[in-house]
């Protein structure tokens, strides 16, 4: 028997198997789901009792539409590869479909997930769209009927309004990046409003708005922005993220233009209101002037004059009364004051001469000087007298009469 080597026998067992399964449609749960750097995806396809490895490379894994996530199941379309270094067969991928729906709804719904969580679509970041726009720019087809419905819209409904037209591309692979673009230049221009959108298609056709990059230049533009994708019943992501979502793009321009119509009416309306507070105005000041005229003829200037002097002299009489009765309040005040004085300052001198007495005495009381007596002398302690039963052993002491100092020293207590 002929002996193989490793590498030989791999190399068999790889023709063999890559001959055999070049086609393979395998359906199972993602497990191990890793995203390389190189853009190659790796990943463990299972089911309930078995599991095979599986590889997507970089080319075909950028056709996906949707992310591959744990625990999705998919159906694989692939061929049967063997990894010779290692021995160990995979699928090599070719493409990959959710199980049981497509996969632009499944992508549909992972974004719309993804971009509700990072606050895309939260009403309190929606900017207000003025009432009475100068200048949109409208992107969409230039050949498009989308574009002619605005523009027949727009000319019956509000004619005082400039609309700038940008030509995008509005399905395909290549339509996103042309809406982007843009979008990004519009938002410079200083424009009111900006309205992105195209008529109704396939999920396929309206696509292009549920691209990622189409919602975040929607999401970071500064202008107030309008989606009107499809039909009514058609919701794209651009509508999710704009400041204002339109069924249809000829709804669109009847949402933020004024109707013209509508505004003569109201003009007239205003009119008519104004004339009549005018006139309510008028009416009520004659009136007035009515009233006052019969108050004036009624209560002439010579008798307000009259009236007027009158007042003033009794404003003086009482002025003069009340100062007269002050005065000689303040007389009887001053008198008696004047009278009670003398007692006052009289009885004050006694009481301070008292005061001075008591102090001389208590002074003479105390000075050492006096204190001479044989046999007696005055004990202090930190330049207090104290008494000599508050000493207690150790302390120090100074015994003073009015001659000598004597510091000393308890060595002992007795109570007698």
């Amino acid at each position: 028997m002929y002996t193989l080597s490793v590498s030989s026998l791999n190399e068999q067992i790889k023709t063999l198997l890559e001959s055999t399964f070049t086609r393979v449609l395998v359906e199972g749960e993602l497990s191990r789901v890793t995203l390389h750097n190189s853009g190659h995806i790796y990943f463990t396809l299972k089911d309930a009792s078995s599991s095979i490895k599986a590889v997507m490379f970089k080319g075909n894994a950028s056709k996906l539409k949707f992310q591959l996530q744990e625990g999705l199941k998919v159906v694989i379309d692939g061929a049967v590869t063997l990894y010779k270094p290692r021995g160990e067969y995979q699928i090599n991928c070719f493409s990959i479909q959710p199980s049981g729906h497509g996969a632009l709804a499944l992508a549909y719904e992972q974004l719309k997930n993804k971009l509700s969580a990072q606050g895309y679509f939260d009403h309190s970041i929606k900017k207000e769209l003025p009432k009475f726009p100068k200048k949109i720019a409208f992107i969409t087809s230039a050949t498009g009927a989308a574009l002619q419905d605005m523009l027949r819209v727009a000319q019956n409904r509000y004619r005082a309004i400039e609309i700038d037209i940008y030509d995008v591309l509005v399905q395909g692979e290549s339509a996103a990046p042309s809406i982007v673009n843009a979008l990004n230049i519009a938002d410079t221009k200083g424009y009111d409003i900006i309205v992105t959108g195209r008529g109704g298609g396939s999920i396929e056709d309206l696509w292009a708005f549920n691209e990622e990059i189409v919602a975040d230049a929607i999401f970071r533009a500064k202008t107030p922005v309008v989606s009107c994708v499809g039909h009514e019943i058609d919701w794209v992501i651009s509508d999710f993220v704009a400041d204002l979502r339109a069924p249809t793009p000829s709804a669109a321009m009847q949402m933020i233009l004024p109707d013209c119509n509508e505004l003569y009416q109201y003009i007239d309306s205003l009119e008519t209101q104004y004339t009549q507070k005018v006139m309510q105005k008028i009416y009520n000041a004659k009136q007035e002037l009515t009233h006052l005229i019969n108050l004036y003829s009624g209560h002439s200037i010579e008798k307000k004059i009259t009236q007027k002097i009158e007042d003033v002299k009794q404003l003086r009489n009482s002025y003069n009364q009340t100062i007269s009765f002050k005065m000689h309040s303040f007389s009887k005040e001053v008198e008696s004051i004047k009278f009670r004085f003398p007692d006052i300052i009289k009885s004050k001198f006694n009481i301070a001469q008292n005061q001075v007495l008591t102090l001389q005495k208590m002074l003479e009381s105390n000075n050492p000087k006096l204190k001479s007596k044989k046999g007696f002398a005055q004990i202090s302690k930190n330049s207090k007298v104290i008494d000599i039963g508050s000493l207690r052993v150790n302390d120090i002491f100074d015994l003073m009469n009015n001659k000598v100092v004597i510091s000393a020293k308890v060595l002992e207590k007795n109570n007698i």
